[in-house]
């Protein structure tokens, strides 16, 4: 009876490894009967009944295996026992009997193990709720997605199914029918079914697990004992092929996606659907960055947008890291020497090319070209270099870079200079500072995410950055740990448990969302992307760490850690740009209510809006310049030019040749110092006085106040271009050579045509003759101290040395009284002479003093008498005219006071006309190009346009653009999500 009741339960064990309600697979050991577990089925029927073998293969799965769904099959019913063939009415009670087992035994018994088993492994499988982030969301979802219990009812019943059993291949149509409906319940219940499997192999700490192995058709089965060591290791190798199996399948179908996706940007770029295509989020949010990096905040409006910040220690593998994201060699590198001396902001996002382009540049960079590659690489060097001030090593400045492709993850990292433990020679003292200030900075917004690189190939304690991210971010809840250079550690370090430390978080004094083990490279900078890619999967493939599981799979390659950054990334974006837009909004009503208040009726004008206006005013301005009379640039210039001359015509000219006895001899001497004059100092002299005269006209336009209307906003702006125009501006070298041809001709001209000039050069003479016998009037009375009147009004007296010239003075004005005619110096005789006269009287006197008073004192009895033979000559021209025949008048210092007179005039004529047709024009030119220069140069315009109103404008007008695109920015958002 015990062996009857054993083969029909084996009957019916076999039943179920064989019809599983649609789906072929292969049933574990362990959910068999428990009679046919036991006994091993050792009696069957005679040879003539006897069933064929039972195929059964236990075989492991991981729970990330899903066995194929194939065509319905149901077995045929070919075996049980045979009756007597008078027995129909028994048979056919066995048919229905067996295909009831069939039925409900694989949908009841089968839904209700699968489920008790799925909820065993459930509670067995460790808690994933710290790595969550890293599977997608929905891998999560499947047990919400499927309800048991609705699958069970699904099922038909048992008299549904007896209706239809004499016609088997209408039941099996009728499965058919229903696999499609039933076909995830199926795959979930054979995920369940295969992991459990895998399970019970573990067991408990010192069971027995049996494997089945499968042996074609022979009927024995062999059963081993197996360790727990040789489990544990049978199921890592196992999930672990599994993994990679995926992985593979999981990068072709992305690599497939990536050239659907090009495809489609490409049709969309050519225009094939004819419309304006929009910009894409990380674009967008770039923008708002980029803004913001200009934004001059004096208002305490914090930029707290996300953006990934890359931190590391000098030549830590920062900069490849981010090559092997960007998919891309875009930056400039060095052995052991620091390259990154300014912040690089870059934009990854994705297009059908692979391209780069910096913020201020149309130029594309063909990242899939070398020469490309290399022009970019020189580019950043060259903006790095011209962004660090001299004396220093690094910059604050940010260079924005944006890099497009197909496949690429969108995000926007920051790449900051490598973090120094020891300032070398040919760096700037503060260089070690600076690099922490900059990183500092970054880290400290409270929505960025922090990337830190670690050299895996040197020793942890030499870490320097790991230090000060623990400072920024004590919690980790921000940052995302990179170790580089993998492969050297491995071979390099004695003990992999050191590495398996590092990725676990318990070997560094800081904490981090994920830990990541990366290989950017063998050390050769002209290595591919493609090359480098290919050499971190195998290495990682053949990996101790990773087969003896000290690495996890999620946590190695760039692609996961990139993928990793950007869910990162775009859930902080997500989380605080809505906050970061009201912040900005309350900013925006502050100023614009401080506007109102400070500047009610003044317009809101930026200072690129101030430039333009000041600008438009400049070139007015200098237009005036056109505007003034012959007469009046003119006058200027021939008083200008007089006053400049003057002191060389009276000391040079006109005295040394009064000193002649005859008219002839005059004449000779006036003519060869003009000439003189003429060829080596004159033109250059006047040239000078009209460049002089253009700068004074120039500069009393730009300065002059316009009444009400003027804004004194604009004073340094004026000051600054007027400065620059004058240093820039050179006079036409041509103009002095015609220059000196125009004077030597006028100062040979001896004729006087009328008497009207006549009178003139007499005043002109008298005038300049006056002038000059004040000023020596002036220096004798500081020789010889106030006269007796002043001593008498004032009370003051004279010094030691002025009594002394007093009495010296005085013996000289003996001297001349007594002979007129007296030459301009004094001989030695006559000098001792009146030495000896004053030590008479008690007063020692040096011989160089005599001599200087002497001079003076001459000066002033020269200059009164040429002012008398002034007033003679004054009714001289009929005398003139004829020559000074028949009169012992001679009028020849008037002649030369007239020569002087026509020269100065006609001069002022040539260079007024040089001003007007030539020099104005270049000097308009020379403003236009100093406002265009600028205009490009905005440290420049903050400089030279400051102030409360300048400042309080700027600020408005960016906070209301960074508000308008934050606004954009979130409403994409929302539409995207």
């Amino acid at each position: 009876m015990w062996r009857t009741r054993a083969a029909a339960a084996c009957v019916i064990c076999r039943s179920l490894a064989n019809s599983s309600c649609g789906i072929k697979r292969k049933s574990p050991l362990q959910n068999l009967h428990l009679v046919c577990r036991s006994v091993h089925h050792p009696y069957y029927p005679s040879s003539k009944f006897q069933r064929p073998p039972l195929r059964i293969s236990i075989q492991l799965f991981s729970s990330l295996n899903r066995l194929p769904l194939r065509k319905t099959k149901l077995l045929n019913v070919k075996y049980g026992y045979q009756f007597h063939r008078n027995f129909w009415l028994a048979r056919l009670a066995s048919r229905l009997l067996k295909v009831r087992y069939l039925i409900l035994g694989s949908a009841v018994g089968g839904g209700y193990t699968a489920k008790k088993t799925y909820d065993q492994w459930k509670d067995m499988m460790p808690d994933l709720d710290e790595y969550k982030w890293i599977v997608p969301d929905f891998v999560w979802e499947l047990d919400e997605l499927i309800d048991f219990e609705k699958l069970i009812k699904a099922l038909p019943d048992a008299d549904d199914l007896a209706k239809l059993l004499p016609d088997f291949d209408k039941i099996g149509e009728s499965f058919a029918s229903l696999k499609g409906f039933l076909s995830p319940g199926y795959n979930l219940v054979s995920e369940v079914i295969g992991a459990s499997d895998l399970l019970l192999l573990l067991g408990a700490p010192g069971e027995t697990a049996f494997r089945a192995t499968d042996q074609g058709y022979d009927n024995d089965k062999q059963f081993k004992k197996v360790s727990d060591k040789e489990k544990i290791d049978q199921l890592q190798e196992e999930l672990l092929r599994t993994q990679l199996k995926y992985q593979r399948m999981l990068e072709r179908l992305e690599k497939e996606n990536k050239e659907l996706r090009k495809l489609v940007l490409q049709r969309d770029d050519k225009g094939i659907h004819q419309r304006k295509l929009k910009k894409s989020l990380i674009d967008m949010y770039s923008e708002v960055l980029d803004i913001l990096s200009d934004y001059d905040a004096s208002y305490n409006t914090q930029d707290h947008l996300p953006r990934v910040v890359v931190v590391g220690d000098q030549s830590a593998g920062k900069t490849s890291v981010l090559e092997m994201i960007a998919q891309a060699r875009i930056f400039p590198r060095g052995s052991g020497e620091m390259m990154t001396r300014s912040p690089v902001k870059v934009t990854l996002s994705e297009g059908p090319h692979h391209v780069a382009l910096f913020k201020d540049s149309s130029r594309e960079f063909d990242l899939t070209k070398e020469e490309d590659l290399a022009a970019l690489r020189n580019e950043i060097e060259i903006r790095m270099r011209n962004s660090v001030k001299e004396g220093c090593t690094v910059s604050t400045e940010t260079i924005s870079l944006s890099v497009k492709g197909p496949g690429l993850q969108r995000m926007v990292l920051v790449d900051l200079p490598g973090v120094i433990s020891t300032v070398t020679s040919g760096m700037a003292p503060d260089t070690k500072e600076t690099i922490f200030s900059i990183s500092k900075a970054y880290m400290q917004n409270p929505n960025a995410i922090i990337l830190c690189i670690q050299d895996g190939s040197v020793d942890a304690e030499r870490s320097i950055v790991t230090d000060l991210v623990s400072q920024m971010d004590p919690q980790g809840k921000r940052t995302i740990f990179v170790l580089t250079k993998v492969d050297l550690a491995e071979k390099n370090v004695a003990s992999p448990n050191r590495i398996q430390q590092i990725i676990e978080g318990k070997l560094f004094p800081m904490k981090a969302l994920g830990y990541f083990a990366v290989v950017t490279g063998k050390g050769n900078s002209s290595e591919s992307i493609e090359s480098i890619k290919e050499y971190e999967e195998e290495f990682f493939q053949n990996s101790k760490l990773l087969k003896t599981s000290m690495l996890k799979a999620h946590q190695v390659t760039t692609k996961n850690l990139s993928l990793a950054v950007s869910d990162c990334f775009w859930k902080m974006v997500r989380e605080s740009v809505e906050q970061q837009a009201d912040a900005f909004k309350a900013t925006r009503f502050n100023l614009e209510t401080e506007w109102k208040n400070n500047y009610p009726r003044l317009r809101e004008l930026d200072r690129n809006e101030l430039f333009e206006k000041a600008k438009n005013e400049i070139l007015d301005e200098v237009i005036s310049l056109t505007q003034v009379t012959p007469k009046h640039w003119e006058e200027i210039l021939e008083k200008t030019l007089w006053e400049r001359v003057s002191t060389h015509v009276i000391e040079n000219i006109y005295l040394p040749a009064a000193q002649t006895t005859n008219s002839g001899t005059f004449n000779t001497t006036v003519d060869i110092k003009l000439k003189q004059w003429t060829d080596k100092q004159l033109p250059n002299k006047a040239v000078e006085v009209a460049w002089e005269t253009l700068q004074e006209e120039f500069s009393r336009f730009m300065t002059e106040k316009k009444g009400k209307e003027h804004d004194d906003i604009f004073d340094k702006l004026k000051q600054a271009v007027k400065e620059e125009t004058i240093k820039r501006h050179r006079w036409n070298e041509r103009a002095e050579d015609s220059l000196r041809v125009i004077q030597h001709n006028a100062l040979e001209d001896r004729s006087i045509s009328d008497k009207q000039q006549w009178d003139a050069a007499i005043h002109f003479m008298e005038e300049t003759l006056q002038s000059r016998l004040k000023d020596t009037e002036s220096v004798i009375e500081d020789m010889v101290g106030p006269d007796w009147k002043k001593r008498w009004l004032h009370w003051v007296g004279r010094t030691k040395e002025q009594n002394v010239r007093n009495e010296t003075k005085n013996e000289l004005e003996k001297l001349i009284k007594c002979n007129e005619d007296h030459a301009a110096y004094l001989a030695n005789d006559e000098v001792t002479t009146v030495r000896k006269n004053l030590e008479a009287r008690g007063v020692t006197v040096d011989p160089c003093l005599i001599k200087d008073t002497w001079h003076q004192i001459y000066r002033r009895f020269f200059l009164k008498s040429a002012l008398n033979h002034c007033n003679l000559c004054r009714r001289g021209f009929y005398y003139y005219q004829r020559h000074f025949v028949d009169s012992e008048l001679e009028c020849n210092d008037v002649v030369l006071f007239w020569r002087i007179q026509r020269m100065l005039a006609i001069t002022a004529n040539t260079l007024r006309q040089q001003l007007t047709n030539t020099e104005v024009r270049r000097l308009e030119k020379n403003v236009k190009e100093v406002l265009e220069d600028f205009a490009e140069d905005n440290e420049k315009k903050v400089m030279l346009l400051t102030g409360k109103r300048v400042q309080l404008a700027e600020d408005l007008k960016k906070v209301r653009e960074i508000q308008e695109k934050l606004e954009a920015f979130i409403e994409a958002l929302h539409q995207e999500k």
